[in-house]
């Protein structure tokens, strides 16, 4: 008998994993490539399709919101986090033509569950209005609420349905990785990892609000936020659940949290580069929303180090204010004036350099060296 993840063992598949997977070449599957993509959107499909049977008798209310979590996690993402323990798993020797193979890709697929719990829930908090181009789902549910002309407030409700929604993902994510069919002494050294990642993006989340609402302006606490709200679960867990998967030692678990960490933290940088300058046709969000929403980042941690107190006062008073177009380019331009955007490009260049480096001299396969190499630039360097 499996050991159960805290939502218990979960309902199993309609299929294995295996069967899942059937016509998928796992031993040429490489994270970051449609294919890979698919095989792990195919995994989710099958899994939502598995639920079906759970959420029906509950009612329409309930298999509305369902279908608005499966529609949320399968029409888009890169699909990173799973693609980062995949190849954690291969670069602690994991073998892809192992029957077991198909299990840990599924396994590795719940951090997508993870990942839409996070986004859902930030989406609330930020008061975020798009997600990759959509409606967020708490904006859904509200114009939901108003086309029903149903009573109450349109905008709690839209709030209090996406906090279950998420609820919901993060849940479903702990079944997916009971149903995925590993074996127990996989999944005792899996258990463990999991569970500390969880916490770790919810407490980052917490520092993040506590931060803004204390107003630490401070780039140690921006620093701190990265760390654990993006980084631990988005590269650093991630490549530790897939080596303890395949049973890495003590020596390449550190190697892979130290690029982990870096490597995360420098994918944050970006991210928040590209709340303030990223293209919208490419982020899916307006342009310099994350002003708008008014966000500590490190980059505004530091301008206002650097500012003088004009700059500095502009800078706190725009913050999460509606601004227009030419009050957020005259942030922006503050922001490079006074060499802020400089600052950051500079850290995001000395973390990948430090979580490459620990990679480099580690034990992982030459493969999954490669594959870390082209993953960490493209984590650091894209554009969306």
């Amino acid at each position: 008998m499996e050991a159960a993840l805290s939502a218990g063992i979960g309902t199993p598949l309609s299929r294995s994993a295996a069967d899942v997977l059937t016509s998928v070449d796992l031993v040429a599957l490489t994270p970051g490539t449609p294919a890979f993509v698919a095989a792990v959107e195919q995994v989710l499909t099958e899994f939502f399709a598995s639920r079906r049977e759970i959420v029906e008798p509950l009612g329409p209310v309930f298999v509305d919101a369902a279908e608005a979590l499966e529609q949320f996690v399968v029409r888009g993402g890169k699909r990173t986090r799973p693609g980062f323990a995949w190849t954690g798993w291969l670069g602690a020797g994991g073998d892809p033509s192992a029957p077991e193979a198909a299990s840990v890709l599924t396994a590795c697929a719940a951090l997508e569950l993870v990942q839409a719990c996070a986004l859902v829930h930030d989406d609330i908090i930020d008061s975020s209005r798009t997600r990759r181009g959509f409606p967020t789902v708490h904006i859904d549910f509200t114009a939901r609420h108003r086309t029903a002309g149903w009573s109450g407030d349109g905008e709690a409700y839209g709030s209090a349905v996406a906090i279950l929604i998420g609820d919901l993902a993060l849940a479903w994510a702990d079944d997916l990785v009971n149903a995925a069919g590993l074996d127990t002494a996989s999944f005792a050294r899996f258990a463990p990892v999991w569970a500390r990642m969880r916490t770790e993006v919810l407490g980052g989340q917490l520092l993040d609000i506590n931060g803004e609402a204390g107003g630490d302006e401070s780039v140690e606490a921006a620093l701190r936020i990265n760390r654990y709200k993006t980084a631990a679960y988005t590269i650093e867990r991630p490549l530790h659940l897939g080596a303890a998967l395949a049973g890495a030692d003590d020596a390449l678990v550190a190697a892979l949290r130290t690029y982990g960490t870096d490597v995360g933290i420098a994918f944050q940088l970006r991210d928040d580069l590209l709340g303030v300058f990223g293209d919208p046709a490419v982020t899916g969000k307006p342009s310099g929303d994350d002003l708008r929403e008014g966000k500590r980042t490190v980059l505004i941690a530091e301008a206002l180090r650097r500012a003088d107190p004009e700059s500095a006062a502009l800078i706190r008073t725009g913050l999460g204010t509606d601004l227009d177009d030419e009050a957020v380019d005259r942030l922006r331009a503050i922001l490079i004036d006074l060499g802020a955007v400089d600052d950051v490009e500079r850290r995001i260049t000395e973390l990948t350099e430090t979580g490459l480096a620990a990679i480099a001299h580690s034990a992982a396969t030459p493969a999954a060296k490669h594959l870390l190499h082209d993953m960490a630039l493209a984590a650091t360097r894209r554009t969306a």
